[in-house]
C-alpha cells in the first residue's frame, strides 16, 4: 500500500499531480508512400513512436511490410500495409480511399516513394525518362492532388526529394530533372493549402546508407559522399525520419514552403 510518504515524494496521486504528456501525433493518421524498407521504413518507425496510426504503402517487397508491420504492432503501434504500383492508372486514389477507410481519415501525406536513375543524357532512353517521371513526379503529384480533396485540415503534406537538385551530379539528368519538380510542386502546393491550415514541406537527403541508396554505387565515390558531409559520414534513415517527424509534429506549423537540406552539411 502506497504511504503518504511515498505520494508526497512521487506526486502520484496529488491533486494537479503532472501526467506523461501524450505522443505529439496521437490520434492523428499518416499515409506513408514506400515506406517498407530504407528511408520510408525509417519515417513509419519514427511516425508510429510519435503515435500516429500509419498505412504504409509498397510495390512489391510484402514480406517487408508484413514484417515491419508486425514489429511495430508488437512495441503497441498500428501499421497498415497497402500494396500499389503508383504508376498504374488509379492507383494513387485507390490509395488514398483505402487508408481512410483503414484509419477514419488522413492527417499526414509523406510522399516518399520513387526512383533513382542513373545515365549520361546520350544513355538515358525515353522509357528510362517516362518511367523515373511516373514515379518521381506523377505519382506525388496525384497524391497531393487527392489530398487537395481528403487530408484534413491542419494536416502535413512532406515530399522527400534529394540535394541533387542543388549538386549537379553527372549521369544523374534525369534524377535531378524529377526532384527538381518535386521541390516545385512542394512551394505551389504550400500557397495552395496555406488557407485550410495545411503545411507543405520537402526533405532534401544526401547520401543515406541504404540498399536502394547504395546499389551499385563504387567504394571510391560512396568515401566522396562521406566527406562531402561535414560529419564525415553517410547519413542514416532516422537522420532523415528525425526531420520529417519534426515537420509533421505540431512544432512545424510556422513552416511551409521549405526545402530541408537533411545532408549533414553537405550543401
Amino acid at each position: 500500500m502506497t504511504g503518504a510518504k511515498d505520494v508526497e515524494e512521487t506526486g502520484v496521486g496529488r491533486p494537479g499531480a503532472q501526467r506523461p504528456a501524450p505522443a505529439p501525433l496521437t490520434g492523428k493518421s499518416a499515409l506513408v508512400t514506400g515506406g517498407s524498407r530504407g528511408v520510408g521504413r525509417g519515417i513509419v518507425e519514427r511516425l508510429v513512436r510519435d503515435g500516429a496510426v500509419v498505412v504504409v504503402g509498397f510495390r512489391q517487397d510484402a514480406d517487408a511490410a508484413a514484417a515491419l508491420a508486425a514489429r511495430l504492432a508488437a512495441a503497441g503501434g498500428l501499421v497498415h500495409p497497402v500494396r500499389a504500383d503508383l504508376t498504374r492508372p488509379g492507383a494513387v486514389a485507390r490509395l488514398f480511399a483505402e487508408a481512410e477507410d483503414l484509419t477514419g481519415g488522413i492527417n499526414i501525406l509523406v510522399n516518399n516513394a520513387g526512383t533513382m536513375l542513373r545515365g549520361k543524357f546520350a544513355d538515358t532512353t525515353e522509357e528510362d525518362f517516362d518511367r523515373i517521371m511516373a514515379l518521381n513526379v506523377k505519382a506525388p503529384f496525384l497524391a497531393i492532388q487527392q489530398a487537395a480533396h481528403r487530408l484534413r485540415d491542419g494536416g502535413r503534406i512532406v515530399n522527400i526529394s534529394s540535394t541533387a537538385t542543388a549538386l549537379a551530379h553527372p549521369s544523374q539528368a534525369a534524377y535531378s530533372a524529377s526532384k527538381a519538380a518535386l521541390d516545385q510542386l512542394t512551394r505551389v502546393a504550400a500557397k495552395e493549402f496555406a488557407r485550410r491550415g495545411i503545411t507543405v514541406n520537402t526533405v532534401s537527403p544526401g547520401g543515406v546508407e541504404t540498399a536502394e541508396v547504395t546499389a551499385g554505387v563504387r567504394p571510391e565515390v560512396l568515401q566522396q559522399w562521406r566527406r562531402a558531409s561535414a560529419f564525415g559520414r553517410l547519413g542514416l534513415p532516422q537522420d532523415i525520419a528525425d526531420v520529417v517527424g519534426f515537420l509533421v509534429g505540431p512544432d512545424a506549423r510556422w513552416l511551409s514552403g521549405q526545402n530541408l537540406q537533411a545532408a549533414g552539411g553537405a550543401v
